[in-house]
């Protein structure tokens, strides 16, 4: 017996991955278990929320042209189709970035009292924000965090890059805090360079770290709970010929993602325990995925992704399907232990 019947699948978003956002929206709608529950898709961006498609138990998926889409009326997250008011049950949130990863479509959930997908509105903004998460995990001893630097707009004065070189080193990147999908990501080689790259992680966001480049090979890792336990997937390697895995790299094939990662199995499993541990002392729920920098023997945080990317091609589908598990009976198990 389900716990719900009518599933919503909220995409798109007000950040620069909302391209992304709809990509996984729709393949998480495409591969919720059609045999057990309804399948609403919202397409949400700065504020105007409309039902695009829609899939009945044992049906086909009805698309709804434009100028058709009938409005989600938020006062109690339902919709009006053919007449009649469908009330939403539960929600599986794919919104990459502001509002579905920062905690406000969390919190707009939590207040009408219905279920979903991912972390609680406090974990999904205390993780959002890079320089917040790191402080939860700096003093534990299971995982390192590369030395940073704060900014906050309207904080950059003359001498500043010089001062940040001093305490990091080059090269060094610069970030916002709170994004994804590498958007405004700089790699800094040369202290020239550091004016320009501040610049351009502001463009994504009012806050940003200077952090210090630490060599090795690039480590990601999917954790969810599963009703009973929380279990770790397989770990990938990410291998790219680009600087730093950055946009380019993600979404236009310029990288190759093994998986399993090729590494002994004792570090496979020291992987996958710091997962764990991460995901519990944050607090997370759902699926998580957590990117690391393996330097030699050494694991470095470098952020946890609260709505990781679910296209065919992203890693948490790839981790599913090296598991051997199918992912409709994946997407049911996230849904039920909500």
């Amino acid at each position: 017996m389900c716990k719900y019947k009518s599933i919503a699948v909220i995409y798109g978003s007000d950040s620069s991955e909302w391209e992304i956002s709809c990509r996984s929206g729709e393949f998480t709608a495409s591969r919720i278990d059609g045999t057990k529950y309804d399948v609403y898709e919202i397409f949400a961006r700065f504020g105007q929320w409309s039902l695009v498609a829609w899939r009945k138990r044992n049906s086909v998926r009805n698309i709804l042209p434009e100028g058709q889409r009938p409005e989600i009326d938020k006062t109690d997250f339902s919709v009006v189709l053919d007449g009649q008011r469908i009330k939403f049950d539960f929600a599986y949130i794919m919104q990459h970035g502001n509002p579905g990863e920062n905690g406000l479509m969390q919190g707009y959930l939590e207040m009408l009292g219905i279920p979903f997908s991912s972390c609680s509105s406090f974990v999904s903004a205390m993780t959002f924000d890079k320089f917040t998460c790191k402080n939860y995990l700096r003093n534990v001893d299971y995982v390192k965090c590369a030395d940073d630097v704060f900014i906050r707009q309207g904080e950059v004065v003359p001498g500043l890059s010089a001062k940040v070189i001093d305490k990091l080193g080059l090269p060094l990147f610069v970030k916002p805090t709170d994004g994804g999908s590498s958007f405004g990501v700089v790699k800094v080689k040369e202290e020239e360079e550091f004016d320009d790259a501040v610049k351009t992680a502001f463009s994504e966001g009012k806050m940003i770290l200077a952090e210090k480049y630490i060599p090795g090979r690039e480590i990601t890792d999917a954790v969810y709970f599963d009703g009973e336990d929380v279990v770790a997937l397989p770990v990938i390697e990410i291998v790219t010929d680009h600087e730093f895995f950055d946009y380019d790299a993600k979404y236009n094939g310029f990288s190759e993602e093994i998986c399993p990662a090729p590494v002994p199995d004792e570090l496979t499993l020291k992987i996958q325990e710091t997962s764990k541990k991460i995901y519990r002392r944050l607090g997370c729920s759902g699926v998580v995925r957590v990117d690391y920098i393996l330097s030699g023997d050494d694991l470095y945080f470098l952020e946890v992704n609260t709505i990781p990317g679910m296209t065919s091609a992203s890693l948490v589908p790839k981790m599913v399907r090296t598991a051997g598990m199918d992912m409709t009976d994946f997407l049911s198990s996230i849904i039920e232990s909500s």
